[in-house]
């Protein structure tokens, strides 16, 4: 049985998740922030618009949709300074044997993804 993924490897999961789908919309990137607590992950151009996107992996069973107000509104005035529009990926990871068990490394895994949420 592999170990369980930390708290920084389960937040690059959920970035490689989000980014894949980014990246299959036609999102052009412009910078990309893997450290925990540094906001947005990504910053993106689409269709010459800047967007910042932040990106949280939520442990199960808490809904991805769920997010912190007061962080995203920071991010939001942030994102204005700079005509850009903002956004929340929340992605629900959980181990695909026993969702109360953490995710272990190399062993199946459920994701819980909607899509990006504007704020």
């Amino acid at each position: 049985m592999g170990r369980p993924l930390t708290e920084q490897e389960l937040h690059n999961l959920a970035m490689n998740i989000v980014g894949r789908e980014l990246e299959a919309d036609g999102f052009e990137f412009m910078a990309i922030n893997s450290k925990l607590k540094k906001n947005p992950q990504y910053v993106c151009l689409k269709e010459k618009v800047l967007h910042f996107i932040v990106v949280r992996n939520i442990e199960f069973p808490n809904d991805p949709r769920d997010y912190d107000e007061e962080l995203m509104q920071k991010v939001k005035e942030h994102a204005e300074k700079f005509e850009a529009r903002t956004f929340f990926a929340g992605v629900g990871l959980s181990n695909a044997v026993n969702r109360d068990l953490p995710v272990h490394l190399d062993e199946e895994y459920i994701v819980e993804y909607q899509g990006l949420i504007e704020i």
